[in-house]
């Protein structure tokens, strides 16, 4: 695609037609070299993007390390209980420092040349100092770079590389509230469960960001999740449940909805038939206890609620079946990278973790009845995307007319586009709200 122009090449790749209600993405949004150059400038350089949770940091020394947005970062707790997001590259040659992906340590040591950092990134030593200038430590010169931002909200923590970012409960918008029911599951907290979801897509991003809260596709893609229901349930007409909604939570963020028994969800304190009757009185009392602690109306969105959380521009929080947390990035315009992990309550009973765990593993999962499903249905996408020159577009009209979009209608997707149309073209005045 020509360079001449190229916000406004971008912005018309979008189509958001209001008055006649509908609203078209060009498929070049998913195959094109310069739109992921793009985005990789002005969507994940500028935006708050997802690190990683307190609870994986514990204790003074504990540290992770992940890329995020293509950098390689070190997440740590230091002495002190502070939180540090130092960017993995020495600052002598470049090489990473850290090579682990998790533990506890004391310091880093560079295996090219041994400089050796603390948890805060500090330069304590390296071989042959001598024949540096006597200055060239000083103004923390040679420590480890920090990121420029980052912050936490209720464990969340993100980093942005623009240290001109909004503060981040700004950024997050109408979003923080749910991020908070999630956190408001756990009495003392919430905790990332030992191990890692990690697994390629030969997708586009931004077609998984589309396929996490799309209600629209459930049936007809994971039927046979729902046919095992029936089978194990004997429920007859197992499906997707009471009607939910879905909203824009501003910014770019979405979420879709509902608040009632669906025939399957969280294994948290909502009993459903696949739990056992066993475990239906330590279930009632979860949720009788999640009521006292918030009262009626909060408990019953935080116990009884299901959630699909998109927080732009690739955080999802899945709060349906189990707590799942995942994001994805772009390594080229037909594949991204996928990272998962399963979010529980501290002090959660054996019983429970293990009916979340099986739940994270049974849907979601790699190797789940949805996840090679939906993973399947986007690598068939981006094939047919080869088809570009003669079939340039995508629909994403469903519920334009609607004044109560529902889970099956698009609305989460528009508003996502109608961000990403924004950032790329560089104009702060094109409009994020509306059907």
């Amino acid at each position: 695609m020509p360079q001449d122009n190229a916000p406004d090449r971008l912005s018309g790749l979008v189509i958001d037609d209001r008055r006649d209600a509908r609203f078209k993405v060009n498929r070049r949004a998913f195959v094109d070299d310069d739109v992921l150059r793009a985005e990789r400038d002005l969507i994940f350089s500028k935006c708050w993007l997802y690190l990683g949770h307190t609870s994986e940091v514990p204790k003074a020394g504990s540290f992770v390390s992940r890329r995020v947005g293509g950098r390689p970062i070190i997440f740590t707790r230091d002495r002190e209980g502070k939180l540090n997001a130092l960017y993995n590259t020495c600052p002598h040659r470049g090489a990473v420092v850290c090579r682990e992906r998790s533990g506890t340590r004391r310091s880093f040591t560079c295996g090219y040349h041994a400089w050796t950092f603390d948890e805060r990134g500090r330069l304590m030593g390296m071989p042959g100092r001598e024949a540096l200038p006597p200055d060239a430590t000083e103004d923390c010169k040679l420590d480890l770079v920090r990121v420029e931002r980052m912050e936490e909200f209720r464990g969340f923590v993100f980093v942005c590389f623009d240290r001109h970012a909004m503060p981040l409960v700004d950024y997050l918008a109408g979003a923080a509230e749910y991020l908070a029911y999630v956190a408001d599951q756990g009495a003392h907290g919430m905790e990332i469960d030992p191990g890692t979801q990690d697994y390629g897509v030969d997708a586009n991003w931004k077609l998984l960001q589309e396929n996490s809260a799309d209600g629209y596709h459930g049936v007809p893609t994971h039927s046979t999740y729902f046919d095992y229901l029936r089978a194990r349930d004997d429920t007859g007409s197992a499906g997707m449940g009471p009607p939910g909604r879905s909203r824009n939570l501003g910014n770019g963020h979405a979420v879709v909805e509902s608040i009632g028994a669906r025939p399957w969800g969280r294994p948290y304190a909502r009993w459903v038939p696949g739990f056992g009757e066993e475990s239906k009185a330590e279930i009632a009392e979860l949720n009788r206890a999640i009521m006292e602690r918030l009262g009626p109306e909060r408990g019953n969105v935080v116990a009884n609620g299901d959630r699909n959380l998109i927080v732009f521009p690739n955080l999802v929080v899945n709060d349906i079946m189990a707590t799942t947390i995942r994001t994805f990035y772009p390594v080229r315009p037909g594949h991204m990278e996928v990272t998962a992990w399963s979010l529980s309550p501290v002090g959660e009973s054996k019983g429970s973790r293990d009916r979340r765990l099986r739940n994270f593993v049974e849907f979601l999962g790699p190797a789940g009845f949805a996840s090679p499903d939906d993973v399947e249905m986007l690598e068939m996408c981006q094939r047919g995307y080869a088809n570009v020159a003669a079939a340039p577009w995508n629909d994403i009209s469903r519920g334009m007319r609607s004044n109560a979009p529902a889970t099956t209608d698009e609305l989460q997707m528009r508003t996502f586009w109608r961000r990403w149309r924004q950032l790329v073209s560089g104009d702060p005045s094109l409009e994020l709200t509306g059907p």
